[in-house]
């Protein structure tokens, strides 16, 4: 195909797509939940101002935010939705007022006919929008205003040391005393009170409520519309076209490239000399092996929580490491562990590829190595800090936890981060320039991978578009620009750029069959992918065109994924070619690893939660940790270990590896994932999505059903794969320290 037709559909979907999710982001802000500047009751007494709301959100924010429990259905899965947990608890007591006011009992013990006339006039008293938009206020009902009060004092006593709830306490990992006076709980408790009101209260001018009726309960009359149901099979309509076009692109073109591989008959690197820089990588591979190890370790006691609420086989953990930092540190290493392998591959790769070593270039990976352990290690410092109240509300935002998943450190790491992304730009630039200026067959693939390195350092910066009390549907918005876009956008982008030009150097692969490969596998993941951002805000304040185009486009993500096969099969029998690729086996094994979790992790459970329709039942339930154990370290960590290995192989080509423990940490790798996800993740997950449509989402994450013997029977099956995988990270540790030891490396 010519190269030209590719970067101008290149060109095209970037200038599309991206006005595409701009102008409908401006819609997000038009149109997002209002937050009142009171909140009254019918006699007039004020509940809540938006300043308490907005400050409630930064007091739930500094204890972890979503990585204690979730709201609106993003976060952690341990401690119910606070949203759905408040409506059902506001419903039930609503529910109970009016049956006792009119047949002194309860909701519960009315007859099938009389609840039914309950539940309408309680969906009459809730659902009605009764917020004026002249005034900025929000009257409720005396009714509801009691409700509240039982809300609150119920979140009172669970967030402090309510001798009553010490079980429900540990059943959602919440330490003792997590809030630590009674202000900060009354403005929490504000902002949970908004939160749930967005959920049930319609639209003006609607039927739906401002997040497009989740969470589902029947209580409150939050139910699945038929626009849901539309755009759910527009979606599968839209990934069996895509697929249909995508075999007929290849089915056409399959027999226009029939150039045979002339593999080379020695090891093209064999020559390679390591420049200094290079060789100063390799600190970068030993930090990735020990955070990788670090990961696995707060993983498993995160992992654990979940059956045992306040400690670790016994041994009370939760007043020094409470689940909200055990998981933040968990997410947060991943990212930096993965984000360093193939930022250290890069800073590897680039004067390999040019031949050049630019001056102080040394210096400047040493530096970078500084700026990013500063990063990391005061990082986790400022979250532990911040969610154990050692920091005030301001403070907190910037130096301890800003309690978004995924962007948990504070805002000042955020800039140091970002500082540092910038730095290993500009190192990789001078590094390429002097292969950039010269005209040769590789020069489009150096042009892609510089784009997509200008990406990686530059969408970054997308999650500091939101303030400290920025507007939660409008920091979701930005939140997800930083996880999807960065990591399952322009990161894509980068690897497929990045393994073509490892396939080239070893001579595996034509410069132009990698040009137009890459050129082509980057416009059909960015078509997808980046209007694809908006399935993660279907339910976050957003209006229904969000859903239309969020369903549409990330049906797209999984058309490129469905003939991961032949990628597969392709790296497969790149090790069977020549005798010296076998020194590569395991870097070429971990790149089939990647294109078989890339096709189950991010294909197939991914899109069992992407759709309008499954996503209103699953979302927030352990569906999603399914697809992000997969898709997370199955494609990015493999892919990262597979770079690392490269890497490590071209800084020892010379020499022969030991590689017994190297086979058996890949092999725990994927066995170990493969048991955690069938034998828990899985099964919880589906057994949480039935109870969820028979029930609501609060009933799925509830303590009544999360607790009872077979989910937490379930739960303790994780031991066995996460001890196989646990395995693996040692091993992987173990062979890259032998590296530089020596039981690594043949006599």
């Amino acid at each position: 195909m010519n190269t030209k037709k590719l970067w101008i559909a290149f060109i095209t979907v970037m200038v599309v797509c991206f006005s595409v999710l701009l102008f409908f982001g401006y819609e997000i802000y038009v149109q997002k939940p209002p937050i009142p500047e009171k909140v009254l009751t019918e006699g007039g007494v004020q509940l809540f101002s938006s300043q308490e709301i907005m400050d409630g959100q930064s007091v739930w924010q500094s204890i972890g935010g979503q990585e204690m429990g979730s709201v609106w259905g993003h976060g952690s899965y341990v401690a119910p939705d606070w949203s759905a947990d408040w409506l059902h608890r506001e419903a039930v007591f609503m529910l109970d007022k009016l049956a006792f006011k009119n047949d002194s009992t309860t909701y519960e013990k009315e007859n099938p006919e009389k609840q039914a006339f309950l539940k309408a006039l309680l969906q009459k008293d809730i659902r009605k929008n009764t917020y004026d938009e002249s005034s900025k206020t929000l009257k409720i009902s005396d009714l509801r205003a009691e409700a509240i009060n039982a809300n609150m004092e119920y979140y009172k006593n669970l967030f402090t040391n309510g001798k009553d709830l010490e079980k429900t306490r540990n059943a959602y990992a919440i330490p003792e005393n997590t809030i630590k006076d009674l202000a900060s709980m009354h403005k929490m408790n504000a902002f949970f009170f908004w939160a749930a009101w967005a959920c049930v209260t319609e639209r003006p001018g609607k039927d739906i409520t401002y997040t497009s009726n989740w969470p589902g309960d029947d209580l409150i009359g939050n139910h699945a519309t038929g626009k849901h149901l539309f755009w759910t099979m527009f979606s599968i309509i839209m990934l069996l076209l895509g697929i249909g076009l995508l075999g007929f692109y290849y089915a056409r073109n399959k027999d226009k490239d029939t150039d045979v591989e002339k593999y080379p008959e020695k090891d093209p690197l064999i020559d390679l000399k390591a420049t200094p820089s290079m060789k100063a990588t390799l600190k970068y591979f030993w930090i990735v092996s020990g955070l990788i190890l670090l990961q696995v370790i707060v993983g498993i006691i995160t992992a654990h929580y979940g059956v045992e609420g306040n400690g670790f086989y016994g041994l009370k953990l939760d007043s020094l490491l409470p689940y909200s930092i055990s998981r933040t540190w968990h997410v947060q290493l991943a990212i930096f562990w993965i984000a360093t392998a193939w930022l250290a591959t890069g800073l590897f790769i680039a004067p390999a590829v040019s031949g050049v070593e630019p001056k102080y270039q040394k210096f400047g990976v040493n530096l970078l190595f500084g700026a990013l352990l500063i990063v990391v290690l005061g990082s986790m410092a400022g979250e532990w800090l911040g969610v154990m109240q050692k920091l005030g509300l301001v403070n907190n935002f910037y130096f301890g936890h800003q309690g978004y998943e995924y962007v948990d450190l504070g805002r000042f790491w955020q800039f140091l981060l970002f500082g540092g992304l910038l730095i290993w730009l500009f190192l990789m630039i001078r590094a390429l320039l002097p292969a950039l200026k010269v005209k040769s067959d590789s020069r489009q693939l150096l042009i892609l991978f510089t784009i997509s390195s200008i990406a990686i350092a530059a969408f970054y910066g997308a999650g500091l578009m939101y303030g400290r009390q920025a507007h939660l549907s409008v920091a979701e918005y930005w939140r997800w620009w930083v996880v999807h876009l960065w990591v399952e956008g322009f990161f894509e982008v980068f690897a497929t750029t990045v393994i073509a030009f490892v396939l080239v150097k070893l001579g595996l692969l034509n410069i132009k069959r990698a040009t137009v490969g890459s050129l082509f596998a980057t416009i059909i993941y960015l078509l997808g992918g980046i209007i694809g951002t908006f399935h993660h805000l279907y339910f976050a304040g957003a209006p229904m065109s969000i859903i239309a185009l969020g369903a549409s486009f990330s049906a797209l993500e999984v058309v490129p994924l469905v003939l991961m096969g032949f990628e597969a099969w392709h790296n497969y029998q790149l090790t069977k070619t020549t005798v010296w690729i076998k020194k590569y086996k395991w870097a070429i094994y971990s790149f089939i690893a990647v294109a078989f979790w890339n096709l189950v992790g991010a294909g197939v459970f991914g899109f069992l939660i992407n759709p309008p329709i499954a996503l209103y039942y699953m979302q927030g339930l352990n569906t999603t940790p399914l697809h992000g154990h997969a898709a997370l370290f199955g494609v990015y960590g493999m892919l990262g270990i597979g770079l690392m290995l490269f890497s490590l192989r071209g800084m020892t080509v010379a020499q022969e590896w030991n590689e017994k423990v190297l086979k058996f940490s890949f092999w725990c790798f994927q066995i170990g994932m493969t048991m955690m996800l069938l034998m828990s993740l899985l099964p919880v997950g589906i057994l949480q999505t039935i109870a969820s449509v028979d029930h609501g989402i609060w009933y799925a994450r509830s303590m009544e059903f999360m607790q009872s013997p077979t989910m937490q029977t379930l739960r303790w099956l994780r031991v066995f794969g996460d001890t196989i995988f646990a395995f693996g990270s040692v091993g992987l540790v173990y062979f890259v320290i032998g590296l530089k030891t020596g039981w690594s490396i043949k006599k």
